[in-house]
């Protein structure tokens, strides 16, 4: 058989078996460990190269799939609740022969491809997670680098804050995805190389043109690493420098952690139950609703009483919730193309949440869960996803919730009640963490970025905090986009979903990807806008996954034949 057919049969294959779950705990971890020495954590990569997520491949030389991002990203998370008094991580290799090869070439030749950018998505939001944690959690990671570090897992330590390359004449580093496979760095190692490190754009084209990987000196000089150690004493050298990293850190004073619980979770054909989510699924309209519910359960009343609800207090719970329903939704529900989101419960409830986050918002814990919101909420933003937030009485879009009406491409208000609804008009309340605390990649605030370059309709805003703003109030203030009344209610809202189902979904994510983000540019929203772009264009390449491109022959022996125009 052809090495072409061959892959083509493999790639069916592992498409039809493919099936992802993003609940995992470290006693499930089949590719990473966590060591914790006081305040320093050692997260090891060991990957098993038979516990795959799809078939057709082994992950050799620790590669990776999607699983093991999965489990890496469970363990980041795990260390800011679970940890706090984790003050340096450090991620090294556990083998000794390579660091870590990067994503798994098989794979990603075996993969659709739906599943190639979404997979790079994720791996991009997990690194993103590293920094995150070192700039606001106080949890600064290190990268100690033994053996061959490649591609995606040289992106992995690009994400870290240090790097420490052994000088022993074999370890080195390399981005060698377009000589090799004819595609890009997928998890922001081009971004990282000259707008992090600063490396000079004529030493980053070489160093992302050669195959080989540089070492020692030349790696130092260049800016690839921070520091290159001996192999004799290289772990020593390690733990020198996370001492001191840890040393210079402010130890928080209560430094309890929350242990995550798993979620309540269940699945139907074609609706998912959490216990503050539901989501619900029109296949013929390509549609999910999703409706997130206000807590309905005694709040506790200090910071005690979070600590004794843990992962079950309602901020915390709804970010979980969400966060693992629109991961499930990217990843196996690709056919759903527009989002709808609701709410229900009372605002009152809501503000009560608020309140105990903002009252104790100097505790490590509260600013965990407030960064973990502002993480989830701007998975959201940059979801390939039409979203239109539908606001109807009896409806809870207030605060952290009104965040989902704010990010949303479309909003409707209902003017009025329905027939026979006792429930009063729909309203929409704004809080101090609609001002600030739930910034998106740009680093703009949703309100900023919906009122850009007009700070008169932004000021407007702001002085009706906490105000119950109705339907008429609200699309004065710019807030909605139509407040139709019960008569057209179902028709507008039916309209806008049906129009979104008939149109090119490749120029939907383009166009909603263009006008989400406005204002200035970050190395966050460089990779999920340039790079996702650019990458979704060559993962359709026949350069690069044709039946004679570099991806897809890459192992099979045969040269890929590449078509030399340039568009």
């Amino acid at each position: 058989m052809p090495a072409s057919q061959d892959i083509q049969k493999r790639k069916n294959h592992y498409i039809a078996s493919f099936g992802i779950n993003f609940l995992t705990h470290p006693k499930q971890y089949k590719h990473w460990a966590i060591k914790i020495e006081e305040d320093i954590a050692w997260l090891g990569l060991n990957v098993s190269e038979s516990d795959t997520l799809g078939d057709g491949y082994q992950l050799k030389l620790n590669s990776y799939d999607l699983g093991v991002d999965i489990e890496l990203n469970d363990a980041i998370q795990r260390i800011r609740f679970e940890h706090p008094s984790i003050r340096c991580v450090i991620i090294h290799s556990l083998n000794e022969r390579v660091f870590c090869a990067g994503a798994n070439i098989k794979m990603l030749g075996y993969s659709n491809h739906a599943h190639k950018v979404n997979f790079c998505k994720f791996t991009n939001e997990t690194r993103n997670a590293i920094e995150n944690a070192t700039k606001n959690s106080s949890q600064t990671y290190l990268c100690a680098i033994q053996g061959s570090c490649a591609g995606g897992g040289y992106e992995l330590a690009l994400a870290c804050d240090e790097i420490y390359l052994a000088d022993d004449g074999s370890s080195a580093v390399s981005l060698p995805e377009l000589p090799l496979l004819a595609v890009l760095p997928g998890t922001g190692g081009l971004t990282r190389l000259v707008d992090k490190r600063l490396v000079r754009k004529d030493r980053a084209d070489f160093f992302c043109t050669t195959e080989e990987g540089i070492k020692g000196k030349r790696a130092l000089e260049w800016g690839l690493v921070d520091r290159i150690i001996p192999a004799s004493s290289f772990a020593e050298q390690v733990m020198s420098r996370a001492k001191e990293v840890a040393a210079g850190k402010n130890p928080e004073s209560a430094a309890v952690g929350i242990q995550f619980t798993p979620l309540n979770r269940s699945f139907k054909e074609n609706s998912i139950d959490y216990s503050h989510l539901s989501i619900t699924i029109d296949r013929t309209l390509s549609s999910a609703t999703f409706t997130l519910h206000s807590n309905h359960t005694d709040l506790p009343h200090d910071l005690a009483g979070i600590m004794s609800q843990g992962s079950d207090f309602w901020p915390l719970l709804i970010a979980r919730e969400l966060e693992d329903a629109i991961l499930h939704m990217r990843f196996n529900e690709d056919q759903i193309g527009t989002w709808i989101f609701k709410t229900s419960g009372e605002s009152t409830d809501v503000l009560k949440a608020e309140s105990l986050l903002k009252n104790h918002e100097s505790a490590p814990v509260i600013k965990e869960i407030v960064l973990y919101l502002e993480r989830t909420l701007k998975r959201i933003d940059v979801s390939a996803r039409s979203l239109i937030a539908a606001i109807e009485p009896g409806s809870c879009f207030c605060g952290i919730l009104a965040e989902l009406a704010l990010a949303c491409d479309q909003s409707y208000m209902l003017l009025g009640q329905f027939d026979e609804d006792e429930r009063p008009e729909a309203f929409i309340t704004l809080t101090d963490f609609n001002f600030g605390s739930l910034r998106m990649v740009n680093e703009l605030t949703r309100l900023e970025s919906r009122f850009y370059g007009q700070k008169e309709l932004l000021t407007a805003v702001e002085e009706s905090t906490l105000n119950r703003l109705d339907p008429k109030t609200a699309e004065e203030l710019g807030l909605v986009t139509f407040t139709p009344d019960d008569i057209d209610w179902e028709d507008e809202l039916r309209i806008a979903i049906e129009s979104r189902a008939v149109f090119s979904p490749d120029a939907l994510s383009g166009m909603e990807a263009n006008l989400r983000f406005v204002g200035p540019e970050t190395i966050e929203s460089k990779i999920f806008s340039r790079l996702s772009a650019w990458q979704n264009w060559i993962f359709q390449r026949p350069n690069a996954v044709g039946e004679d491109g570099a991806l897809s022959l890459y192992g099979s022996g045969e040269r890929p034949k590449f078509q030399k125009g340039r568009v």
